[in-house]
C-alpha cells in the first residue's frame, strides 16, 4: 500500500480537527476599555456576566450596560470553549454557553450568523455613544447587517432584557468553573486569555 494514500487521509483528519477547534462565528477580542485598570477582562466578563444575566431586570433601562454584558457573552461564547487558558474548564461550559448563544441572539436581535467580533464591537461602539449621551449615534452604529430589526429597536430590546435561562445557566456555570479553577493551588492561570496564547 502507498503511503500517499495515507498522508492524505491523516491530512484530512487533522482539517477535520482543526475545524471542530474553531469558534462557529470566530474568534473575538474586548476592547481596552472593557475592564477599568488593570484587571483581567476576560474574568471581570465572566463576573459581570453572571451577575447580570442572574437578574436582568438589575440592568432595565440601562442599554448601555446591558449592551455590554451581551458583547461580553458573545466574547465568552467563542474564548472559554476554544481559548488555550481555559483548558481546565469543563466541556458543559462550552455546550452551555453555545446553548445560550442560540437563546441570546433572537431576543437582543443580532443576526444568526453574524460573526462575533463585529457584533462585539458594534455593542461596545454602542455603549460608548450611550455613556456619551448621544442616542442617534448609538442608533447608528446598530443599524447594520448584524442587527437585522435597526438600531432603535435594537436599543428597546437592551433596555428590557427578559429572564434568559440558557444564558444564566451557562454564565453561572462559567463564574463556578473560574472559582473551581482559582481555587487548584496548582494552577497558574497565565497566557493571553484570547484563544491564541
Amino acid at each position: 500500500m502507498s503511503i500517499r494514500p495515507l498522508l492524505l487521509a491523516a491530512g484530512l483528519a487533522l482539517s477535520a480537527c482543526s475545524a471542530v477547534q474553531q469558534p462557529p462565528y470566530g474568534y473575538a477580542s474586548l476592547p481596552s476599555d472593557a475592564v477599568v485598570g488593570a484587571g483581567d477582562p476576560t474574568r471581570a466578563a465572566i463576573i459581570s456576566t453572571a451577575s447580570i444575566f442572574a437578574d436582568p431586570g438589575r440592568v432595565a433601562g440601562q442599554p448601555a450596560v446591558a449592551a455590554r454584558a451581551v458583547a461580553n457573552y458573545e466574547y465568552l461564547a467563542a474564548e472559554l470553549p476554544y481559548g488555550a487558558r481555559w483548558r481546565e474548564f469543563s466541556p458543559l461550559v462550552g455546550t452551555e454557553m453555545a446553548r445560550g448563544q442560540q437563546e441570546m441572539r433572537p431576543v437582543v436581535g443580532i443576526a444568526p450568523n453574524a460573526p462575533t467580533q463585529p457584533v462585539v464591537d458594534s455593542l461596545y461602539a454602542a455603549s460608548r455613544a450611550l455613556q456619551a449621551g448621544d442616542q442617534a449615534a448609538a442608533e447608528r452604529i446598530l443599524s447594520n447587517p448584524i442587527f437585522p430589526a435597526g438600531g432603535a429597536a435594537t436599543l428597546r430590546r437592551l433596555a428590557s432584557l427578559p429572564p434568559m435561562p440558557a444564558v444564566n445557566v451557562a454564565t453561572s456555570l462559567a463564574v463556578q468553573e473560574l472559582r473551581r479553577r482559582d481555587s487548584d493551588p496548582g494552577d497558574r492561570g497565565g497566557g493571553r486569555g484570547d484563544g491564541r496564547s
